[in-house]
């Protein structure tokens, strides 16, 4: 099968699914709501905040806070991408039409990577220029220094959350046990290991701990985090070659 025929199969099953169609809805909507909600929120109690929170206040991540929650859509969009084929028993007919399995898994990657991209920077635009608008005299321009990088970064971390989560979906070949793992891991567990001490060196590591100073524009008091925001993307980034890498492998050497 050609490659231009390859895409527009990869994509007419994107589309032809609802619930992949819903799930970057539901991303779209739940970063916008909740970093509006939370950017108004802080405007009228900033004078009550303590002074060290004052001091290290930063706009831009105020108007980004509903990424953590949209973000676990972008997870289950990519585990679905991919996982929806073997629940479904299709991944035999895919593969029988194109058998050459590295095409298939990285046409499937850069199909719904670009439609993650596409919309992650959609959201992230839109959700600085409203987070901005309700914080008023507080918020930032974004002409100022580092807040495109930041807005353009937070498209990216969107596209990254969900390519990662389409190699670990290759890997398990199981949506309910892909979930089962990346939920809890990005939700839970890698929060409660970058924020405790005696883990703290380990956790800023993670994927979405690193990738996410890609969002920051304004350092914490006493931050020592030994990478920068590009650093912190590129960390994620090779986060995600390892699972896409494993997920190949997987794919390669096992039966469908």
């Amino acid at each position: 099968m050609a490659a231009v025929q390859v895409i527009r199969s990869e994509w007419t099953k994107i589309r032809s699914v609802a619930s992949t169609v819903w799930t970057l809805s539901l991303a779209v909507v739940v970063t916008l709501a909740l970093g509006t909600l939370l950017s108004a929120l802080t405007r009228n109690q900033f004078q009550d905040m303590p002074l060290r929170e004052r001091l290290t206040f930063d706009p831009v991540v105020i108007s980004f806070a509903g990424m953590a929650l949209g973000q676990l859509a972008l997870i289950v969009f990519g585990v679905l991408v991919v996982s929806n084929e073997y629940s479904t028993g299709m991944i035999r007919v895919s593969l029988a039409a194109v058998p050459r399995r590295g095409t298939f898994l990285f046409t499937k990657v850069a199909v719904a990577g670009a439609l993650a991209l596409a919309v992650g920077m959609a959201t992230s635009f839109a959700t600085f220029f409203l987070g901005q608008a309700m914080l008023g005299p507080l918020g930032a321009r974004i002409g100022d220094p580092g807040v495109l990088r930041a807005v353009i970064g937070g498209g990216l971390y969107m596209m990254l959350i969900a390519l990662f989560s389409m190699g670990v979906a290759a890997m398990l070949r199981s949506p309910m046990l892909s979930l089962g793992i990346l939920m809890p891991f990005f939700f839970l567990i890698s929060n409660i290991l970058a924020n405790v001490d005696a883990t703290k060196r380990i956790g800023r590591y993670l994927p979405d701990q690193a990738g996410s100073r890609i969002m920051q524009v304004v350092p914490g008091l006493g931050d020592d985090t030994p990478y920068g925001p590009w650093g912190g993307l590129g960390i994620m980034a090779l986060w995600v070659a390892a699972a896409l890498a494993g997920g190949y492998a997987v794919l390669r050497k096992r039966d469908a």
